[in-house]
């Protein structure tokens, strides 16, 4: 029996918008774009990383009372989620390949911790850290 987490996922507020960010500017494949009557279930991939998926769902009624919905959104907005991480070769080339694409990024490659890393923000407010895969020793 195999187990592990197969979708994480993030509120955005408009799914139209977050998956021609993801898809259009950081790479990502779609895995799944499926309705049912309004709702819409989108994740998507990281092409070097098939067997996981984050999801782009909308905080919406009926998984959330109205003042939940206005709240979650107002929270993302702000960039209080916490951040996800994502692992490059390059920070500087993915960062300057990014910025050309038009990634709001909060935080310029920098070195720390024996690594370099960057910051940057989706469309909906989800704070991301881009990391450099640190060198193989050998």
């Amino acid at each position: 029996m195999s187990q592990g987490v197969g979708v994480v996922g993030l509120y955005v507020r408009d799914q139209d918008e977050a998956h021609e960010f993801y898809v259009g500017k950081l790479g990502f494949r779609v895995h799944t774009d499926a309705r049912n009557g309004d709702y819409r279930w989108l994740t998507v991939q990281h092409p070097e990383q098939p067997s996981f998926q984050l999801g782009l769902f909308a905080p919406e009624q009926p998984m959330l009372d109205v003042a939940t919905v206005q709240a979650v959104r107002e929270v993302v907005a702000k960039g209080a989620m916490p951040p996800m991480v994502l692992v490059v070769d390059d920070c500087r080339a993915a960062f300057e390949r990014m910025r050309a694409d038009g990634v709001e990024f909060t935080q310029a490659p920098e070195d720390r911790y024996g690594s370099v890393d960057a910051g940057f923000r989706d469309p909906s407010g989800n704070g991301w850290k881009m990391i450099q895969a640190p060198r193989e020793q050998g």
